[in-house]
């Protein structure tokens, strides 16, 4: 079964018209609207450079940290009236539903992420978690196996210890 390709831009457009409509009421700290803003907007950074796996997978990783991040708003500024305005209700229905297409987005980007060339392991740097890849031979300039190590360049033992030959 193959995925189907999902347009970048109608997943930045379908957030940013859920993150605005959550927004409306005024029932979520400051935070929220920064934080889904600035990764919609690294999204347009990944939109404007088609090519680039940066873009990406910052914007695939500020997903997912929008992820924990909404859960926590969500958990903490939730209105315990039993009687909310409509506007109130509507915002936070827009904003969980937000919060409900997030890993479905993770998903496509992913697949854009794996599309544009990147590895299916992450490399963080200090943490390698994929493939060693250093012993791996060039396609395009081939070194023949050596079955025995190059007597003719070992370096001679270190002299013994006290002087003595």
């Amino acid at each position: 079964m193959e995925v189907p390709a999902v347009n970048l831009k109608a997943i930045i457009l379908v957030h940013w018209l859920l993150t605005t409509w959550g927004c409306m009421a005024y029932w979520l700290p400051i935070s929220y609207p920064w934080g889904n803003f600035t990764i919609l907007a690294l999204g347009v950074w990944a939109v404007a450079q088609r090519d680039s796996i940066d873009a990406i997978l910052m914007f695939l990783t500020g997903l997912l940290l929008t992820i924990l991040t909404d859960i926590i708003h969500f958990s903490l500024y939730y209105p315990q009236s039993s009687s909310l305005p409509d506007t109130t209700r509507f915002s936070a229905g827009m904003a969980i539903f937000s919060l409900l297409l997030k890993p479905l987005s993770c998903f496509f980007a992913y697949q854009m992420y794996r599309e544009r060339g990147g590895e299916y392991a992450f490399n963080l740097g200090v943490l390698n978690v994929g493939q060693d890849r250093s012993s791996y031979q060039p396609i395009d300039h081939p070194e023949p196996p050596r079955p025995y190590p190059d007597v003719a360049t070992k370096a001679s033992p270190p002299p013994p210890y006290g002087g003595v030959p």
